[in-house]
């Protein structure tokens, strides 16, 4: 698995986290959560994309959990489907990571020394997404920017 990565940022030209310095999913998880608010400063890769999987796997799960709890199943010939009215872990979730969520977003794209405010090229339909997702993706810049020091140093 590791040469894999290896041969990734090889292929990419994508420099390492700081040989070593990519952050941990709960490492990841407890900085976005004690930088709730935190618009400020830079945040790393890991520390997004770590972010983001947290958010999507929980969603699932949640999801699952409310619609086996207070909603309806129905099958039919090779589908099953389910729905639901009243999600409430789902909601609660949403509610208490929207803002971690947003901060990271914003310090992530502080990170490639772009403003905050470019989070809301997402309004234009699919292509602001897809910008969003390559700046995610991109190297941070290297060493100190308008926004703060380079969260990898």
């Amino acid at each position: 698995m590791v040469s894999l990565a290896v041969g990734i940022r090889k292929f990419t030209g994508a420099r390492a986290e700081n040989k070593g310095t990519a952050m941990s999913f709960t490492e990841a998880i407890k900085t976005c959560f004690s930088k709730y608010v935190t618009f400020s400063g830079r945040a790393r890769r890991s520390e997004f994309w770590w972010w983001a999987l947290f958010i999507i796997v929980a969603t699932i799960v949640l999801t699952i959990l409310d619609i086996s709890l207070f909603g309806s199943t129905t099958s039919g010939p090779g589908e099953i489907s389910g729905s639901t009215s009243f999600a409430p872990f789902s909601w609660i979730f949403m509610l208490l990571t929207f803002l971690p969520g947003l901060s990271v977003m914003v310090r992530r794209l502080h990170d490639t020394d772009r403003s905050g405010w470019w989070y809301w090229i997402a309004l234009i339909p699919l292509i602001g997404f897809i910008v969003l997702i390559v700046w995610f993706a991109n190297v941070g810049t290297k060493g100190d920017n308008r926004f703060g020091a380079d969260p990898l140093a």
